[in-house]
């Protein structure tokens, strides 16, 4: 795999803000590719640039030694996998089968399995990271599964990646990242508060802002919506209906392990009424947006 002329085909599968951003990586380090995405507008760039483009997912994995799925949850990933004309059905005991979207760890540890039963390998692979991290090649990617499948596409990550950390068995990934998604969700959901209040009690926001974001309080993503917010930029980098879904799967896993994340819980509140104003197909940063 350390030549172009045996590096294996690769399917994406999902071309959203991270999918896209993953198959150009993937196009630019030299690895054939196969893309398929539910909306065929989106693979035309792909198309021009080299890749093949696959009318379903079973087209898109037949040819592949290497499957990857970047999709919005549980049931895109479903539909994908299992659905009519799924990959599964391609998948052969050669096939790795790597699932990056931010799922249930109860659907990911299914999926392993039903890969399983087809003789393939399975990694799940969520990432961290943004629009522009998945266009840049900087993505962080918090692996379950195998080492040894891992270290066989290992070069794969890597044309797609910042870091490469391997954290357990299949599901540990997912878990791991819904646990990155929450706290995340929370800090943003208490920076949307946190504005409303400094706004409302007439302080000079921008110069609050300034102090909050120096300050202990200014984390590097609350730095960033803050930019977002004071700019009313909302371009998407993450979408805001997909924190919330994030959100709500988190407090489900907490709930299987007797926690009951109550901060999840309060910033999914303010989520939902932001999507209720009309913003959830804007960046997170929105969530502002809800309190004027």
């Amino acid at each position: 795999m350390n030549s172009n002329a045996t590096k294996p085909r690769v399917a994406i599968l999902g071309l959203g803000l991270m999918g896209s951003g993953m198959a150009r990586q993937l196009l630019n380090a030299g690895f054939p590719l196969t893309v398929f995405n539910r909306n065929p507008e989106k693979t035309a760039p792909f198309a021009h640039a080299g890749a093949r483009v696959a009318s379903t997912p079973l087209e898109a994995a037949a040819s592949a030694g290497v499957i990857v799925s970047m999709v919005a949850d549980d049931n895109a990933s479903r539909a994908v996998w299992l659905g009519e004309h799924g990959a599964l059905a391609a998948v052969a005991p050669s096939t790795v089968c790597i699932e990056s979207s931010t799922l249930t760890v109860g659907w990911v540890r299914e999926l392993a399995a039903a890969v399983g039963v087809r003789g393939g390998e399975f990694l799940d692979a969520p990432v961290t990271g943004s629009k522009v991290h998945a266009h840049s090649g900087e993505l962080n990617f918090f692996i379950g599964g195998s080492e040894t499948t891992l270290k066989k596409v290992q070069p794969v990550f890597a044309a797609m990646s910042k870091t490469i950390t391997w954290v357990g068995p299949a599901g540990s990934g997912a878990l791991l990242k819904l646990i990155n998604n929450f706290v995340c969700g929370v800090q943003v959901a208490a920076f949307a508060e946190a504005v409303a209040v400094i706004e409302r009690g007439g302080l000079d926001r921008a110069k609050a802002l300034e102090l909050l974001t120096n300050g202990a309080a200014g984390s590097p993503l609350i730095k960033t919506i803050a930019a977002r917010a004071t700019a009313s930029d909302y371009t998407p980098n993450f979408l805001l209906r997909l924190m919330t879904k994030d959100l709500g799967y988190a407090i489900q896993e907490g709930a299987k392990l007797s926690v009951d994340l109550a901060t999840a819980a309060a910033a999914l509140g303010d989520f939902q009424k932001a999507i209720a104003a009309g913003h959830g197909d804007k960046d997170m940063a929105a969530i502002v947006e809800q309190f004027h």
